[in-house]
């Protein structure tokens, strides 16, 4: 009896341990700062702001300063890995004050973030995710189905059921737009978009192209994407931020919330 009761206290503590040490995640999904319109739903010129405007700069300054109270340890932001050196090199500079921060919101909030908390950097952990060959085989090709498919991507039976917040940076500020693309409903309704439109698409020799590329182009890019976050060395008691186009989150976010190794915290509740 005493054998089993000691098991059972054993396997307690160890769940109670394992429950205590998740590392807390704060991600912030963003538009795009610098308006580069590479994603599907584009801003035309008359719509954008520049954020090295005065009163947008004031504006980013506070949502950095209601990030901060969170006290992460580490920030993580969507650049590839490959640029890591270059980003140090910008950051360094940065803190030495040789270096204006541009437009990019990885700086505009990450870079201001880590100095004001003394980090010493940020982690690049983007990816682009890998098709099967059969897709990169057809799209790499300047084809009659190639032009097919790509016209299909952006003028498809479904585009009336797409979702995209509204953009309201402009009449309302940064703030407000980014509490309504980290809203939770909202979130979910965009991950809504990779189950319409293009996932549906068919070749004549693939039922499923539609279902394989978009596994390759947002499943997949988003798990490698994670992966590069779960490999950043951290400690139990380090906190992270996560610093992504907003579409992203779909899917992160419930990467976070099943992973037994973080706790996903609520961005909106810093966000005031």
């Amino acid at each position: 009896m005493k054998t089993v009761f000691t098991f059972t206290l054993v396997l307690f503590t160890t769940f109670v341990f394992s429950q205590a040490v998740k590392k807390e995640v704060l991600t912030l999904g963003t538009f795009h700062f610098a308006f580069h319109n590479r994603d599907i739903k584009k801003t035309e010129k008359k719509d954008q702001i520049d954020v090295l405007d005065q009163k947008y700069q004031k504006e980013i300054i506070d949502i950095v300063e209601q990030i901060s109270k969170f006290k992460p340890t580490i920030i993580a932001v969507e650049v590839d890995p490959s640029l890591q050196l270059k980003v140090d090199s910008l950051f360094n500079s940065y803190l030495n004050g040789t270096y204006e921060l541009n437009r990019e919101e990885y700086q505009q909030i990450g870079f201001r973030l880590a100095k004001k908390l003394k980090l010493k950097k940020v982690f690049c952990v983007n990816d682009w995710g890998q098709n099967y060959k059969s897709i990169d085989s057809l799209l790499d090709k300047d084809s009659v189905e190639s032009k097919k498919f790509t016209n299909y991507f952006y003028k498809n039976p479904d585009s009336s059921l797409t979702y995209f917040s509204n953009d309201i940076f402009k009449t309302k500020g940064i703030k407000a737009q980014l509490k309504l693309l980290n809203d939770e409903n909202n979130l979910n309704r965009s991950l809504g978009n990779y189950f319409i439109g293009v996932f549906k698409y068919q070749t004549k020799d693939n039922d499923f192209f539609g279902v394989d590329f978009t596994t390759g182009w947002w499943f997949n890019r988003n798990l490698r994407i994670f992966r590069n976050i779960q490999k950043i060395e951290t400690k139990p008691s380090d906190k992270i931020v996560v610093i992504y186009g907003a579409g992203h989150m779909n899917l992160l976010n419930i990467f976070f919330n099943a992973s037994p190794e973080y706790k996903l915290m609520k961005v909106n509740e810093f966000l005031k």
